[in-house]
């Protein structure tokens, strides 16, 4: 009898191994895709419902864009972009609803430029929140502002927003600093 219970006894022992090693791996995995995603990290589990279908999206997230061809924008670029930004800022005083069309267009090019794929907004939004996940909320809240202005549902204070909003993601995207370490590895 004490023969045929050691074996028992081992096999549970590496099943109880096993699990630990597993549910520690889960954590560190979730401890990860936190610290890199951040705020989007709560979003994207708060609109799956469920944490490991949103960490399974937020992986396949990274994993696109890890295949991405991305690249940090040159001095003369950058300040070609900077000197648009600033036209657009200038044309709101007179022109808020157009102002709001040249700031989600030049996001759309600079985010071109930088690599990023020019998909439908979910999916681009998507990919900026890989290497950009503080901002990312200001792009999808912009976007609601110029939806809501298309339909003339947005006052000026609405457009005003809008516009701060894009520059957050403008300026992350313009980066004046050194790459980030996900751009670095690429």
């Amino acid at each position: 009898m004490a023969d045929q219970l050691v074996p028992i006894l081992l096999i549970l022992l590496v099943l109880a191994i096993g699990g630990m090693l597993w549910m520690y791996m889960q954590k560190r995995k979730s401890e990860q895709l936190l610290g890199q995603f951040g705020p989007e990290y709560d979003r994207t589990i708060r609109a799956s419902g469920d944490r490991r279908s949103a960490e399974d999206a937020l992986q396949e997230r990274k994993e696109r864009v890890e295949q991405l061809k991305l690249r940090t924008l040159k001095p003369d670029e950058r300040e070609q972009f900077a000197a648009r930004w600033k036209s657009a800022q200038a044309q709101f005083v007179d022109d808020p609803q157009g102002a709001i069309v040249q700031a989600d267009r030049l996001v759309g090019e600079a985010m071109q430029a930088r690599g990023y794929p020019l998909g439908d907004f979910d999916q681009r939004a998507a990919d900026i929140s890989v290497d950009h996940p503080a901002v990312v909320e200001h792009y999808r809240a912009a976007h609601v502002i110029a939806q809501r202005s298309e339909r003339g549902n947005a006052g000026t204070e609405d457009l005003r927003q809008a516009m701060v909003h894009y520059r957050a993601l403008f300026e992350d995207l313009l980066e004046t600093s050194h790459p980030t370490p996900m751009e670095a590895r690429r």
